[in-house]
């Protein structure tokens, strides 16, 4: 392998799954995985393709009870392409005799090759090349070419290409006892000689979907109409040494779509004035090469390597076609069909990194909960609350969409699911509001869209805190924290957690940031958001009291994960890891027991570290000030010691905290984590969950690892501050990044000194803060500093 592709040698069934996810293809408005064309889904194979937000709601019978969910749908699959000796059976390396089998993914160009040479016998043998692209410049087109090589024989080859509707949401094993049926009224037709179409929609969303295809060959193609499949055939003759191609073209549009009357219509006259094979990868390179120019990334050696992986599938999912779209980030990438498709609180480690190269597209990821606000505002509503409470799964519209079933593999039970009382996650979105906008210095979002989400964020929180007498502070309950162990106090009959630490820190941070904000409002701005919101001075008074009086629970002189996790019994590390090994997901391992997790002092991923993630070490000082706490450095060291034994890394995000807390609180140790987040998805750490959808959140966070983790880089108060913390084992990187109307800003850091290149523009300078000085640098001026030990 080098540093610019992913590569596969050899075909084992059993990794295909983990493979197709890897090799994914996408372009921010639909993505496809890199399963073989040959290949029908199977328990090897899963040939999905995904259309961001394009969702459909579906209920089931499950454990006896209706269960309603919203899936993001596996439209048709335009990949098929199947190929036979004249009335011999369909080859797949299933059912064939593989000789040599090679799958490469290039990272540069968004291209997978494959190549397969399939034995025939009696020293015959067929090689199949392919080479495969999902369209960066046209968001809408995708490519196969397939080329064929006899050796040994001449005769004639049967080729068949298709679009199939008869696909159903069937990846993830746990959810199939639920209904995956999602499209209907699949219908197909002939548009010209050499071109194909397919419609349906889905079944309650009622989104169209349409496909149309063009088959080019030697040959004139004859079309099968077969139920929801249609078909080209062609047929080859083949002589040793002479290789021949097939190219299969197709569009895809729903209605969904901008700017057009009927997907049908938009896909036959995309498909039809598409150029062929060779000018549209030409097309497709220039697109991927300006994407890489502004997502410059230059880390050595093997953790370089898998950085670039993962820039390349976080462009994939959101990418500047994303901008033009109501969508948000779907938790695993358009990759699979885990957590079904949602929107999880895992825009809090992709946002930081695109708002410093692609600040278009957090913006576009931030309008999406917005449209959503008045939704938000309803939950609210229903639980008694003012303000804005967004849900914990967000899918078309923006309603919970968390399953309150869910199935533990390991004993078979459906057990009910909290994981909705997760609200920390407006905490999570009104943070994204705010470092986007001290990032891009788009004011005008922050006084508009941003002011709106934040005020009702704020007054949720406020009207969720809840006056103690006996304590003289504030306290939030019920609530379930980032470490979703815990959701219930032991032996409770309700679900819910008090005063989880950062739950409560966050939500006071919200406060002082939102009271910040509406001072600093143009006084016509501010009166309308108060006109349009009620907003009084009585509520401001008591947001400011909240602020500075919630809740936060200590015992043995470390931060409570929640009030009372001190009370909770130390559990057997030891003896579970030497019972089970793989101990990431002790929730299942204790409940198939008979036991439960809530009783120990065991965390899923970091909760109370998840503080040093979101905040410098003097901006965390500040908060818990303003708290009246006195966070010194020794009383967080032994804060980070306490969770860092207690945690078992049943997220893939966990490693990423850990690796960043470490990094400046204990840093021999943080490089371990480092890696873990680094291999999480590449490896299949979570033990087969990769082939479901990579998790885009770690992906995402590993680079804002090197972006902002360990430089301690922040946008705020108009400047760019750094505080490089230096690891032995990645001493020397540089990164470009896109900073208030600067584009390609170039930082580079090499054995203690830092240099910052800043291209000619007609941009005011930027002003860089670091712990013992600031700096101006000038458009056209290249800095170079020299660090402190």
């Amino acid at each position: 392998m080098t540093g610019w592709t992913w590569e596969y040698e050899g075909y084992v069934a059993a990794d295909e799954r983990l493979r197709e996810s890897l090799c994914t293809l996408g372009n921010g408005y639909f993505a496809t995985r890199g399963a073989l064309p040959e290949c029908a889904a199977d328990e090897a194979h899963y040939p999905g393709t995904y259309v961001v937000g394009c969702y459909n709601r579906l209920t089931s019978n499950v454990a006896g009870r209706q269960v309603e969910n919203e899936d993001m749908v596996n439209v048709p699959n335009w990949l098929p392409l199947r190929f036979r000796l004249h009335e011999e059976q369909w080859l797949t390396p299933d059912t064939a005799t593989v000789l040599d089998h090679h799958q490469i993914l290039h990272l540069d160009s968004g291209l997978l090759e494959r190549s397969t040479r399939y034995g025939l016998g009696a020293g015959r043998a067929l090689t199949v090349r392919q080479q495969r692209l999902v369209h960066m410049a046209d968001p809408h087109l995708a490519a196969l070419r397939t080329e064929f090589t006899a050796e040994g024989f001449t005769g004639e080859l049967e080729v068949e290409a298709a679009l199939d509707g008869g696909v159903t949401n069937a990846g993830v094993p746990r959810y199939r006892d639920l209904d995956g049926r999602h499209l209907t009224h699949v219908h197909t037709g002939t548009d010209t000689a050499d071109t194909v179409w397919l419609r349906c929609r889905t079944r309650t969303s009622d989104i169209r979907i349409a496909m149309a295809k063009r088959l080019t060959a030697d040959e004139p193609a004859t079309v099968r109409h077969d139920g929801p499949r249609v078909s080209q055939s062609t047929r080859l003759q083949l002589t040793p040494g002479r290789t021949v191609t097939v190219d299969k073209t197709v569009a895809l549009h729903t209605s969904r779509d901008p700017a057009i009357s009927d997907p049908l219509h938009a896909a036959l006259a995309r498909v039809g004035r598409a150029p062929g094979f060779d000018e549209l990868l030409d097309s497709h390179l220039t697109a991927w090469d300006q994407l890489w120019r502004r997502a410059a990334l230059d880390v050595p050696g093997e953790a370089g390597r898998i950085l670039r992986l993962h820039l390349f599938h976080v462009l994939q999912t959101l990418s500047p076609h994303t901008a033009d779209l109501d969508v948000g980030v779907p938790a695993r990438g358009l990759h699979g069909e885990a957590y079904r498709g949602h929107v999880f609180w895992d825009e809090l480690f992709v946002l930081p990194y695109l708002n410093l190269h692609f600040p278009e597209v957090s913006r576009a990821l931030l309008r999406y909960r917005h449209r959503r606000l008045e939704q938000a505002c309803t939950a609210a509503r229903e639980t008694g609350r003012a303000g804005a409470l967004y849900p914990w799964q967000s899918g078309s519209d923006g309603r919970e969409e968390t399953q309150r079933l869910h199935l533990n593999p390991r004993s078979g039970r459906w057990l009910p699911d909290h994981s909705h009382l997760q609200h920390h996650v407006g905490s999570a979105i009104a943070y994204n509001v705010w470092q986007y906008c001290q990032a891009s210095g788009d004011a005008e979002f922050l006084h508009t869209k941003g002011a709106e989400m934040l005020l009702q964020i704020a007054r949720f929180w406020a009207d969720s805190a809840v006056y103690d007498e006996q304590l003289g502070r504030h306290r939030i309950r019920g609530v379930v924290g980032p470490d979703e162990y815990h959701d219930a106090y032991p032996g409770a009959s309700e679900p819910g957690l008090d005063d989880n630490a950062y739950t409560n820190v966050t939500a006071a941070w919200v406060l002082t940031r939102t009271l910040e904000l509406l001072r600093s409002l143009p006084v016509p701005r501010q009166r309308e958001l108060v006109e349009r919101t009620g907003l009084d001075d009585g509520e401001l008074e008591q947001w400011e009291d909240v602020s500075r009086t919630l809740h936060v629970p200590f015992h043995d002189g470390v931060i409570s994960q929640f009030e009372g996790y001190g009370d909770l019994a130390e559990l057997n590390w030891d003896g579970y890891r030497e019972r089970y090994g793989d101990i990431r997901r002790l929730d299942r391992i204790l409940e198939a027991e008979g036991d439960t997790v809530n009783r120990y002092r065991a965390s899923k991923q970091a909760d109370v570290l998840m503080l040093g993630y979101l905040f410098g070490p003097a901006e965390l000082r500040e908060i818990f000030g303003r708290l009246g706490h006195r966070l010194d450095e020794e009383t967080w060291r032994r804060t980070v010691d306490h969770y860092l034994c207690r945690t078992s890394h049943g997220s893939t995000l966990s490693g990423l905290v850990h690796g960043w807390v470490l990094a400046r609180a204990r840093r021999a140790e943080a490089w371990t984590y480092c890696q873990e987040a680094l291999r999480g998805d590449i490896a299949d750490l979570q033990g087969g969950t990769t082939g479901e959808g990579v998790h885009l959140g770690a992906m995402a966070g590993t680079l804002d690892l090197v972006q902002r983790g360990l430089t301690g880089l922040d946008t705020r108060d108009d400047a760019l501050w750094l505080d490089p913390v230096p690891l032995p084992e990645l001493s020397e990187y540089g990164f470009a990044l896109r900073y208030r109307g600067h584009w390609g800003v170039r930082l580079r850091l090499t054995h203690g000194r830092l240099e910052i290149v800043v291209p000619s523009s007609d941009r005011s300078a930027i002003e860089v803060r670091l712990p013992d000085r600031t700096v101006l640098v000038q458009p056209g001026e290249t800095c170079r500093l020299g660090l402190a030990n």
